[in-house]
């Protein structure tokens, strides 16, 4: 797409997004523009009409990829072609409310103990203590654990938006325990091979499914899992959902309730309404 690529890429880089992001939209455009063979800012309101139903229709897309097409051509057209007209009666396709598989408290535990070595173990520590993204916990640095305020700040989340989460003590013996065994790197907190760079999304989500086999875990998880964990847990155990939005860096609160998931368990401690009205009468 020659100049137009590079001004999205500037506009994405502008906004905020993350380079997953990033490069998602830019791969969803050029396929546009690579179906038509003709530029973008010389297609209209039909073309991506036509792109779209060829994506459902002939590709079998689902909605979620669906929707992800749509947002990058609408950011294409809205934002750096400068023409929201294009995109204004093209809607987002309705993707279904998935509720997640939440490991419980048990499985957890074992996926720690079945951890290959201490860095292994603080990745999935920190992430289950935190809920991070898992883009958020590769990132993280030696100056971003604030052990006198017992803080963890996130400078890298997602749109660019800061926050702090609590510092666990078992995560900082984990830490410190991981430190002892490794050599510590200047710049990451989960440095990769090349010191200077972080650990690898697929590296951690490898050491993960390593972990998962070896502690007999059957339900699938990734590390997103850890991170929803992180919340209904937190649910279950009495934490506000107000806190639970703020520790988790959602924008709104609607996020947060559609994030988590109310467990059996919690389920079945509730008291339905119809026996709290036949013990007053009792009384």
């Amino acid at each position: 797409m020659g100049w137009i690529r590079a001004r999205m890429d500037s506009d994405l880089r502008l906004r905020g997004k993350s380079p997953a992001t990033r490069a998602a939209y830019l791969r969803c455009a050029s396929a546009f523009a690579a179906y038509h063979r003709r530029w973008p800012d010389r297609m209209g309101e039909a073309e991506v009409r036509q792109f779209l139903h060829h994506l459902r229709e002939e590709r079998s897309l689902g909605p979620s990829s669906l929707k992800m097409y749509t947002a990058a051509l609408r950011f294409l057209y809205t934002v750096t072609l400068d023409r929201p007209d294009v995109m204004a009666r093209i809607p987002y396709p309705k993707v279904p409310v998935t509720l997640p598989d939440i490991p419980s408290r048990e499985e957890v535990e074992a996926l720690f103990q079945a951890a290959r070595s201490p860095m292994h173990e603080a990745v999935l520590l920190a992430t289950y203590a935190g809920g991070f993204r898992v883009g958020e916990v590769v990132c993280l640095q030696p100056g971003d654990i604030d052990r006198q305020r017992q803080l963890i700040h996130v400078r890298r989340g997602k749109g660019a938006k800061p926050r702090v989460v609590m510092l666990s003590p078992r995560l900082l013996t984990g830490l410190e325990r991981y430190w002892r065994a490794t050599r510590r790197s200047r710049d990451w907190l989960f440095p990769g091979r090349t010191p200077t760079r972080h650990i690898s999304i697929r590296a951690v989500q490898s050491h993960l499914a390593k972990a998962r086999t070896a502690a007999g875990i059957r339900r699938r998880l990734s590390m997103h899992t850890l991170r929803h964990a992180f919340a209904t847990h937190l649910l279950e155990a009495g934490t506000d959902l107000c806190t639970i939005q703020a520790l988790l860096g959602h924008a709104h609160l609607k996020q947060t309730m559609h994030y988590l998931r109310v467990r059996s368990q919690h389920i079945e401690r509730t008291v339905s309404p119809l026996d709290l009205l036949a013990a007053r009468a009792g009384e």
